[in-house]
């Protein structure tokens, strides 16, 4: 049997009642039409009974002229359109024929003189009945169509209740009950009930919804049932992925906190265990050109286990993984071309090791070959610095003793010619000379001292100027003046240290032969980019043999004036006190050029 969709269903309801409404009007207007001039018909008829009585009265009374008006308005009444309404009916039209058929054989009666009254009256009452038979027929005719009206608006009242209940009936058990069902079960599914099944057996469009919506669910409820599988599954690798992460901050946070030779290796390892889930781990470190370890960490059992024995040197020139009675991952420690040892992951037989166990192990490897190379860099920066050192140290000696001796020596050659020859003035010259020349080397040991102790601290430059400047101050009593204008220069230490070996150079000449009263320190950057130093002081003025005057302590200058790769210039002031000019292009603009 064929089934109609709801909307067809819903259409045909509709229908329904549309073309019963439509039918009743219809209906209705046709008998309303019909009855529409029933009361005029019934008073014109009425008014026949009326007319014969007047013209029987006038009759009597013998007024022709008048008579013959009632006779000719009484038989247009008889003509009035009225009664054509009532042709069809042949009840009324035959009591209409035999009332008019009538009058007109008893119309001649009236216009007859004399008059004979009892004849008049015995025809009068005949016409009368007959009009009288004829309205009560009208009359019936009319109430007989207000009886079918009354009947057909019953029967269409009947009719629209009977059909109304029969389509609420309907869009109850096929519309709301189903409507509801889904509604239910949508609830149902909102408070993540995916096994509520739906039993529409309706072949429409709900029992279609009804269906998809079972389909629904049962897909809802796989991907619901996949999705917490997946979600548990993601939680798992998170829980590994944060584990992992913090182990390997920690570890690189105990790498960057504590000196390289400080790193505790047993504790990183015994760590790598618990969170890589992998007992037996072994770590090897030694040197590049040893064969054997200078330091193993072994596994707790290792003593039954006969591959830990192994000498793990041999493991550089292995694959991967190897075969012993177990499956053995190796992973190397090197860094920048150089091997510092390898980390080895022992598998019992049958057992796994997953990728992200794998990438672990070598993030651990890196970083411990990491802090194993920041250790063996900052033992090579040592002995760098311990080299650079003891070079400058050289240098210096040998710009300022070593000078010293040597020119003391040549005095002593020089006294004892004299002494041979008995040279009382040359004797004379030569003491006097070495006098000087011992007062010399003995401050430029001094001088070497404090240098020796000077340093440029984390406070920069401007902080090692201004405690040279006050010991100079409080050691001469001179008024020493700084101009420090290089707050925004980044300087490199080695020009730090240049600089601030010159200023106390000069400052210092400027203490012992100036006679002044003060001294101007001036460090600034001119248009060109060049830094520029200036020392001056207000004192007599350098002579025209300065070698003769500090020979020592202006071959340091000019030889830290070459180490910066600039030019130092020291003149007398035309106002008076003497000057030290220098400038270079400092190292960071260097490297922006190249």
């Amino acid at each position: 049997m064929r089934q109609f969709s709801i909307v067809t269903r819903i259409n045909i309801a509709l229908a329904c009642i549309v073309t019963l409404a439509i039918g009743t009007m219809l209906v209705s207007y046709w008998l309303s039409d019909r009855t529409q001039n029933d009361a005029h018909a019934v008073n014109i008829a009425g008014s026949l009974r009326m007319q014969s009585y007047r013209i029987a009265w006038l009759s009597q009374q013998q007024e022709q002229a008048k008579l013959q008006d009632a006779l000719q308005q009484f038989n247009t009444s008889w003509q009035h359109p009225v009664f054509q309404r009532f042709l069809s009916d042949k009840q009324i039209l035959s009591k209409f024929e035999v009332a008019r058929q009538n009058w007109q054989q008893i119309e001649p009666a009236f216009l007859q003189q004399p008059i004979h009254s009892q004849q008049m009256e015995l025809a009068l009452q005949q016409q009368i009945a007959l009009l009288e038979q004829l309205v009560l027929s009208i009359q019936q005719d009319a109430e007989q169509k207000v009886r079918s009206f009354r009947t057909l608006q019953l029967v269409a009242l009947l009719a629209t209740v009977l059909l109304s209940a029969i389509v609420i009936y309907w869009l109850k058990v096929m519309v709301q009950q189903p409507l509801e069902a889904l509604t239910q079960g949508a609830k149902r599914v909102a408070m993540g009930d995916f096994t509520h099944r739906l039993t529409v057996d309706n072949n429409d469009e709900l029992g279609t919804l009804a269906h998809s919506f079972n389909k629904m669910n049962d897909s809802i409820a796989y991907m619901y049932g996949s999705l917490e599988k997946r979600v548990d599954e993601q939680t798992v690798a998170l829980q590994h992925s944060n584990t992992t992460l913090r182990f390997l901050y920690n570890t690189a946070q105990r790498i960057s906190e504590h000196a390289p030779e400080f790193v505790d290796f047993n504790k990183i390892i015994a760590e790598l265990k618990t969170v890589v889930k992998l007992d037996d781990l072994e770590l090897c470190l030694f040197t590049e050109e040893g064969d054997k370890p200078y330091m193993q960490i072994l596994p707790d059992d290792s003593t039954t286990d006969p591959c830990a024995q192994k000498n793990c040197g041999d493991c550089l020139t292995q694959a991967e993984a190897i075969k012993c009675d177990r499956t053995n991952y190796n992973y190397l420690l090197h860094r920048d071309r150089k091997k510092y040892g390898v980390l080895v992951a022992r598998l019992a037989e049958g057992q796994t090791i997953e990728l992200w166990q794998q990438h672990l192990m070598a993030a651990v490897a890196d970083q411990l070959a990491l802090a194993l190379s920041l250790k063996s860099e900052e033992q090579q920066v040592r002995r760098l610095a311990l080299m650079q050192e003891r070079t400058v140290i050289a240098r210096e000696l040998h710009d300022s003793l070593a000078q010293a001796l040597s020119y003391l020596k040549i005095q002593v050659t020089r006294l004892n010619k004299a002494t041979a020859r008995e040279d009382k003035a040359t004797i004379a010259d030569v003491s006097a000379e070495l006098k000087q020349g011992l007062d010399a080397a003995y401050r430029q040991l001094r001088e070497l001292l404090t240098t020796f102790r000077l340093k440029v601290d984390g406070n920069g430059l401007l902080s090692a100027l201004q405690i040279s400047v006050k010991q100079l101050s409080e050691q001469s009593g001179l008024q020493i003046k700084l101009d420090y204008q290089l707050a925004n220069i980044p300087l490199a230490p080695h020009e730090e240290i240049h600089l601030l070996q010159i200023i106390r150079e000069a400052s210092q000449n400027a203490v012992h032969h100036s006679e002044g009263s003060e001294i101007l320190i001036s460090l600034q950057q001119k248009p060109d980019e060049l830094i520029a130093l200036a020392i001056e002081d207000n004192g007599v003025g350098i002579p025209e043999s300065a070698e003769k005057l500090n020979h020592y302590g202006l071959a340091i200058m000019q030889e830290r004036s070459r180490q910066l790769g600039g030019v130092i210039d020291i003149r007398r002031r035309s106002e008076g006190g003497t000057g030290v000019y220098f400038s270079f292009r400092p190292e960071y603009l260097l490297q922006q050029t190249a």
